[in-house]
């Protein structure tokens, strides 16, 4: 379950998009993170163990990130109120739960998005397509990092790596993420469970 969560964090990822003019700054790409409010994309997760998933994503900031796999997986993964809950279709049961202030996902999804705040950013580099950002959270580094792709003109996430502080790696690539308008009973996991 473990290998979904972080496959989940990495679905971010993305499909190279037109090449920008120069490295995109911390500043903008946190006002870039904070405008994503409500929207839903296709991804494609490249897992640990080199396997594939696919799935549609879904984002509500704050705090919220649906990740529906298509078949064969049965995997969902939801954040939501401040937790990640990861089901397996296959097994039944209750889900495992993790918070979401112990994944790196949590930089994402927060209230407000800086990546200039101190001890952030371990990375910040371009290699004349897009810029690369590796982050974590500078008061919990033990429970990973997150290394997302941008490209520019306009600037979009296309693609995220999530380590884990196992060393585990899941890398999620995005479809465009389009702006929808979703209902919070999407990401609520008592409807989800049927409790």
């Amino acid at each position: 379950m473990i290998r979904f969560l972080s496959a989940a964090l990495l679905t971010l990822a993305a499909w190279a998009l037109p090449a920008q003019a120069q490295q995109l700054s911390l500043s903008e790409l946190s006002r870039y993170l904070n405008t994503i409010q409500s929207a839903q994309g296709q991804f494609t997760q490249i897992n640990g163990d080199g396997t594939i998933s696919t799935g549609t994503i879904s984002i509500k900031r704050p705090g919220k990130v649906r990740f529906e796999y298509n078949p064969p997986d049965q995997a969902l993964v939801l954040a939501w109120s401040g937790a990640v809950y990861v089901f397996d279709r296959k097994l039944g049961g209750q889900p495992e739960t993790y918070p979401l202030s112990q994944t790196p996902l949590s930089i994402i999804l927060a209230r407000n998005v800086n990546l200039g705040q101190a001890g952030m950013v371990t990375g910040h580099s371009y290699d004349g397509t897009a810029t690369t950002v590796t982050a974590q959270d500078p008061r919990r580094p033990e429970y990973g990092s997150i290394q997302m792709k941008f490209t520019g003109n306009p600037t979009q996430l296309r693609q995220w790596v999530i380590t884990d502080g196992n060393g585990s790696q899941t890398t999620v690539v995005l479809g465009a993420l389009d702006d929808a308008t979703l209902p919070n009973r999407l990401f609520d996991v008592d409807q989800v469970a049927g409790r």
